[in-house]
């Protein structure tokens, strides 16, 4: 494995960081081991230069057990190691100058974006817990792993979130965060022969972790897909580990090889939901306090009507607080911030949202997606697993008889099904309404969210 400069820099700080801990006499300790570093990481061998010749001679003799045994914590390699001290190096030599990357050199990870920021709830924990337990050992388990939401709801923060931690636990891992559209782009550049110093398939190969988002966007890209799919499977059968992102699960995705969705679907597939209200108070609470303001300026009961009505996506909440923050800075120059002045400040985006809750076709398959913990793709998708069924099957009976839409439309709407089935689907969930109380309940509380009346 290729080992940058910077990554060479970066494992010896953190090999260095061990050997203080263990070195009881700080002046040995800045006197000889400081200014160390790596001058070069060559197979199983790692040079490593001194700043003089006796701590050449100290460190290879005196404290080589310690840094080989320190080496070995951080590379989990046995290095053979030499040193040589900076004297050594002929005044003619040539220093090592570290290459740009030959493709995707617009993107790398988002030091943003941790786990410790990314706030945990029901809707996401499966997800988060799955992502931290690829960055132990990554390309032990669950390989690939499949990560999938609507927008907004905090994907591509888990991907740099998993980048980021593997690159701090294991500096010498090459993580390369790319997304779908950048790896078209550096295909279509390849072939036209405008990339001339390396395959951009070599170029993957070198990967330890790779991290691709939207990935949905490769579909009808038959070329691309292709590429994609060589290079895929040579890191999953190195043991190399794969991250993929998208606004639907595997078996939704269009336009793309079955072979290449089979080998989604042998990993591990994790869904992130639509936020609950306490998930999305605690996202305001971390949003304010990143923004150097107290908590406690903000009226509680604000905060919950901000996140009961921005409640579709991380990014819609985030849209708001700021336009609170603005609109206290320049217009209300309050320190204390309450219930109106929140009410006031989202006025204009929250009547445009409001439009957006108008009873149609769309919306009611999203509130039954929400009730059951569905997807809208999985709604209308060819799965026939009893609770999407069931979900659909309630999507078609409310679309009748709430909007009255002709049964072909609701076809149409359903993925192209015919409307004799549509109309089935229809009786049946009229007919298990007059003897089933679950279902009542559901349908019930479906409406409610809809902000249908119901009949007492």
């Amino acid at each position: 494995m290729a080992v940058s400069l910077s990554q060479q820099e970066q494992i010896w700080d953190s090999v260095l960081k061990i050997i203080e801990t263990h070195i009881n006499d700080r002046h040995v300790f800045d006197s000889f081991f400081a200014d160390s570093k790596i001058y070069r990481i060559s197979g199983n061998s790692i040079i490593i230069v001194t700043n003089s010749g006796l701590s050449c001679t100290l460190l290879k003799t005196k404290y080589i057990s310690l840094i080989e045994e320190c080496v070995k914590k951080i590379t989990e390699t046995n290095y053979e190691l030499t040193f040589i001290s900076k004297d050594d190096i002929q005044s003619s030599s040539q220093p090592l100058v570290e290459t740009k990357p030959t493709y995707f050199q617009s993107y790398s990870l988002n030091p943003k974006y941790t786990f410790d920021n990314f706030v945990v709830g029901e809707c996401n924990k499966e997800a988060v817990q799955a992502s931290l337990l690829i960055t132990t050992n990554p390309g032990e388990s669950f390989n690939p792993l499949f990560i999938y939401a609507k927008s907004g709801l905090g994907k591509t923060h888990l991907l740099h979130a998993i980048g980021n931690y593997i690159k701090e636990k294991k500096p010498f891992y090459h993580v390369l965060y790319i997304t779908a559209d950048a790896f078209i782009d550096e295909y279509v550049k390849f072939v036209r022969g405008n990339q001339q110093e390396e395959s951009l398939k070599e170029f993957i190969k070198k990967v330890d972790v790779l991290l691709v988002d939207d990935i949905q966007f490769l579909s009808d890209k038959n070329k691309t897909s292709e590429m994609f799919f060589n290079v895929f499977n040579f890191l999953i059968t190195n043991g190399k580990q794969v991250v993929l992102t998208s606004d639907r699960c595997p078996n939704e995705l269009k336009g793309l090889e079955d072979r290449l969705v089979s080998r989604f679907n042998m990993g591990l597939s994790v869904n992130i939901k639509n936020p609950d209200t306490d998930t999305l108070l605690e996202i305001l609470k971390l949003k304010i306090e990143a923004n150097g303001l107290n908590i406690n300026n903000f009226d509680y009961n604000g905060l919950v009507y901000l996140a009961e009505n921005f409640s579709r996506n991380v990014r819609e909440l985030e849209g708001a607080l700021n336009r609170l923050i603005f609109y206290t800075i320049t217009t209300k120059h309050q320190s204390k911030i309450n219930m109106e002045t929140i009410q006031e400040s989202v006025s204009g985006i929250s009547s445009k949202k409001g439009k957006n809750n108008e009873l149609t076709e769309d919306r009611i398959i999203e509130v039954v997606g929400d009730y059951y913990h569905l997807t809208e793709e999985q709604i209308k998708s060819k799965v026939r697993t009893s609770q999407i069924a069931l979900a659909r099957q309630i999507s078609m009976y409310l679309c009748r008889t709430l909007l009255s839409t002709p049964f072909v439309q609701i076809g149409n709407i359903f993925g192209g099904r015919d409307h004799s089935t549509v109309m089935t689907s229809v009786e049946k969930v009229d007919k298990m309404l007059k003897t089933d109380a679950q279902l009542n309940n559901a349908i019930s509380s479906i409406k409610k969210s809809l902000n249908i009346k119901q009949n007492t």
